[in-house]
């Protein structure tokens, strides 16, 4: 049991520093250019490959998410079958919609395509679709990672919760997700993210994903305080 659960901690934890790594990269350096001024009508076109690229990568992060909360399955159903199944359902969830997004994405490249080839009368009716489609974006975007902020918060809790590793991180893990989750939910009524706000996530990540792959998962209570131990044993919980 003992090296099962180290198995599935690795794997978890190399998983995290995947995500941590190439996450930032399809929105902030492949979609980058495309974003800039004038805006995507104009510039996705030019950049058919880089965008192919950004949406093939969320796809493949969002399935990582998935591939995370299939491997923790096994793990958490036995310490908790409630909580197991919020995780894997919101994790499905979470894949749906980067694959709506990543679907949007491509949307505004055929877009933009149809654009460059078009005559200037149709510049009229572009402009009117290409506030549908990049708003699809866009929100399919937003609810995404409110959904990812919710799977990260279950899952952090399920680490407290049964001490699978020191409370401290997991505690800081769960109040990271919570920042995270309001920082996103701010467009939804017309404010702007504050992206300080998703920095502590990125910190806990990496110190849960260095962690896991270290140590991987402890066996209920092994992390707990001496004190914890004593009363867990004494409360008849076992360790």
């Amino acid at each position: 049991m003992r090296a099962c659960i180290g198995r599935t901690g690795c794997t978890i934890g190399v998983l995290l520093l995947v995500q941590l790594v190439f996450a930032p990269v399809s929105n902030f350096v492949l979609l980058k250019p495309v974003f800039a001024a004038p805006g995507f009508l104009e510039n996705a076109a030019a950049h058919s490959l880089q965008m192919s690229l950004g949406a093939l990568l969320g796809l493949a992060m969002g399935a990582i998410s998935l591939g995370i909360a299939i491997a923790a399955f096994p793990l958490f159903r036995p310490l908790n079958r409630t909580l197991a199944l919020w995780f894997l359902a919101l994790a499905v969830a979470s894949f749906s919609l980067t694959a709506v997004e990543s679907t949007t994405v491509m949307s505004m490249l055929s877009l933009s395509q149809a654009y460059a080839r078009a005559t200037s009368v149709d510049g009229e009716l572009f402009q009117g679709l290409r506030v549908v489609v990049a708003s699809a974006r866009n929100w399919a975007h937003y609810i995404g990672l409110m959904v990812a902020g919710s799977m990260v918060f279950v899952l952090y809790a399920v680490l407290w919760r049964f001490t699978l590793v020191p409370r401290a991180l997991a505690a800081f893990g769960m109040a990271a997700a919570l920042l995270q989750i309001a920082a996103v939910t701010m467009p939804l009524f017309g404010r702007p993210i504050v992206f300080l706000m998703l920095l502590p996530l990125g910190l806990s990540h990496l110190a849960l994903s260095a962690w896991l792959v270290a140590k991987g998962f402890a066996e209920r209570g092994q992390t707990a305080s001496p004190a914890r131990r004593s009363t867990m044993r004494s409360s008849g919980e076992a360790t």
